[in-house]
């Protein structure tokens, strides 16, 4: 009520945006988080600035009622005043009464003067309050629309963040400039569009890898000898009834001849580095069902055998390669952090052209002889993503299943949308220990059982 009617316009605008049914959402997504507070300004200052300007012929004409009211103050105090100063210089000279009073007309001016000014000012104010309920209507649906922008920005930003693996903690010790240049990089990347698909694959990897269980009982087989306690039949426990038999069992313990429950489960068997290599020859941009590029459902799969790699303490190697003259290498070791510019920089790095396979081959297998010949770690793991078939010399092949024997690394195969790539008799086949063909690329369970046996 004490506001004055120029700021009242503001005052309902800020109110609008407050009151809006997603403001309470949207206070809970960026409460403790200055960059992603900031972010929902920027997001909502363009309706903000069309709002306010929507509202300038409004504000200007409740300034000028302001200006009115105070017109009108500044009249009734000369009204009051004057008399009283006419009066008392009228007891000096001969324009007032004997009794000090201001003649009739000149009091009857003053009056009016004031009066006048009393109208306008009220009649401005009007003009304001009319002004104002005529903006008021539309202000609500625009703030709504304003808070609404902001909280789905906010929500995109943050669900790109998490599919590309782009922790809480990693993101507050960004600076701004920092965090605003990496939101625009993933919302304007080569794979932006395939973000949900990146963070299903990264989901799935993550709830295939809580399944993988290492040294766990797992289908009865059989009876064995041992010393394993938890695995014991009963018939040898049931001669610790008996203390005449007690000997007999410490005994056997202690020479692994109790007879155990034989039991085989999932192990983790790959401890050397874990190299995915990624076909992007001309082919990989073809979509698949779903739109999805055969490239992006590679770099999905390979942001997921990351993340594999890193939970298990195993350096990665991301290899992108076509033709035999095209190739990089991107790696990622174990006891340091993946930023998420070079991990972009892999995903984003399309090469075109021909698919030659001896050429990352044999890259991934140097790598792993590096590997074995620095820290003495054997058992890699290699992934090939293709959608080609491509011939191999035999002096190659000797030299690669020489290599497979002396490291001990293991070759998984995906022919992506190219059946005959996986067939029998394909190179890829003789090549690999495990091969499958994903043809949907909107299963991202396709691929399941490779994150259960790296």
């Amino acid at each position: 009520a004490e506001m004055e009617h120029s700021r009242l316009v503001n005052h309902r605008v800020v109110a609008a945006l407050l009151d809006s049914p997603g403001f309470a959402e949207l206070h809970r997504e960026t409460v403790g988080d200055p960059y992603a507070a900031a972010m929902a300004v920027l997001a909502q200052a363009g309706a903000l600035r069309r709002m306010l300007d929507d509202a300038r012929p409004d504000r200007d004409r409740d300034e000028r009622a302001d200006r009115a009211r105070q017109g009108a103050g500044d009249a009734v105090t000369v009204g009051a005043e004057a008399p009283r100063q006419t009066g008392d210089e009228a007891d000096g000279g001969d324009g007032g009464d004997e009794d000090g009073t201001v003649p009739g007309p000149a009091a009857d001016a003053v009056r009016r003067t004031a009066g006048d000014a009393g109208t306008a000012a009220r009649r401005a104010a009007a003009d304001a309050g009319q002004a104002l309920a005529a903006a008021v209507p539309g202000v609500p649906a625009a703030a709504r629309g304003a808070v609404a922008k902001s909280a789905a920005g906010a929500r995109k930003e943050a669900a790109l963040m998490r599919a590309w693996g782009v922790g809480a903690g990693e993101q507050e010790r960004m600076s701004f400039d920092e965090r605003a240049r990496l939101a625009e990089r993933l919302r304007t990347g080569r794979l932006a569009e395939w973000a949900e698909l990146i963070g299903r694959f990264r989901q799935m990897a993550d709830g295939e890898r809580a399944r993988k269980v290492e040294n766990a009982t797992g289908e009865l087989i059989g009876v064995t000898l041992g010393d394993d306690l938890s695995r014991v039949v009963p018939s040898e426990l049931a001669s610790l009834g008996l203390p005449e038999l007690r000997a007999v069992f410490a005994a056997r313990y202690a020479a692994g001849e109790l007879m155990l429950y034989d039991s085989q489960g999932e192990q983790a068997t790959g401890r050397g580095a874990v190299i995915a290599c990624v076909d992007t020859s001309h082919s990989m941009y073809e979509a698949g069902p779903g739109g999805i590029t055969r490239e992006a459902w590679a770099k999905a799969c390979a942001l997921a055998l990351l993340d594999q790699a890193r939970q298990g303490g195993r350096d990665f190697v991301g290899i992108v390669f076509s033709a035999a003259d095209k190739l990089r290498v991107f790696r990622f070791p174990a006891g340091r952090p993946a930023g998420p510019d070079r991990v972009l920089d892999f995903a984003e790095t399309f090469l075109g052209g021909g698919t030659s396979y001896q050429r990352p081959l044999t890259a991934a297998c140097e790598l792993l002889e590096e590997e074995f010949n620095d820290s003495a770690r054997r058992r890699g793991d290699i992934v090939m993503l293709t959608d080609d078939d491509c011939g191999v010399t035999e002096e190659w092949m000797r030299g690669w299943n020489e290599a497979k024997r002396r490291l001990g690394f293991r070759v998984f195969g995906v022919g992506i949308g190219a059946p005959r790539v996986a067939a029998a008799g394909s190179v890829l086949e003789a090549l690999c220990d495990n091969l499958r063909s994903v043809e949907d690329f909107t299963d991202v369970h396709a691929a399941a059982d490779l994150f259960r046996v790296i």
